[in-house]
């Protein structure tokens, strides 16, 4: 008997942990999200093969990083509906674009040195379904984007 309990409270922390894990699938969800608010801000944005939207302000005249440069940007990030959850001051953050969300990783290097602009990054290339501290599970991200220069 013991080990009849055991073994099915051993299944039920299984099954509830499976559960648990599972990833939401927001892509539709974030999508329209993304659409409506280019729509609503009358911005001119590209989508890549992956989800991501850019808007390029400024194109800027340096040079492009790689998905692994150390770069330094200056930022602001929002939800859809306008409310700032992160930025940088003026002067920016460094950071290697390996070691950021996906949408970071894909996105700043479509900006030359000096350039800016906005990127729009579904959930999946942010905080995914589960999210953080901050951010909610399947939020769609707004960043502005300055990319001051590319770390030697």
């Amino acid at each position: 008997m013991k080990y009849l309990l055991i073994s099915l409270l051993a299944v039920v922390l299984f099954v509830s942990c499976s559960k648990d894990e599972k990833e939401k699938d927001y892509t539709a969800q974030n999508e329209k999200e993304i659409t409506d608010y280019i729509a609503k801000n009358k911005l001119t944005a590209q989508k890549t093969s992956t989800g991501l939207y850019y808007v390029i302000d400024v194109p800027g005249t340096g040079a492009q990083p790689t998905a692994k440069s150390n770069v330094t940007v200056a930022y602001r990030g929002s939800f859809t509906n306008g409310t700032v959850f992160d930025q940088s001051n003026s002067d920016g953050i460094s950071f290697y674009l390996d070691e950021v969300i996906k949408g970071w990783t894909e996105g700043i290097p479509y900006f030359k040195e000096g350039g800016s602009g906005i990127l729009l990054i579904p959930s999946h290339l942010g905080y995914g379904s589960k999210g953080n501290q901050r951010i909610p599970g399947g939020a769609v991200l707004i960043f502005d984007v300055k990319l001051q220069k590319i770390n030697k």
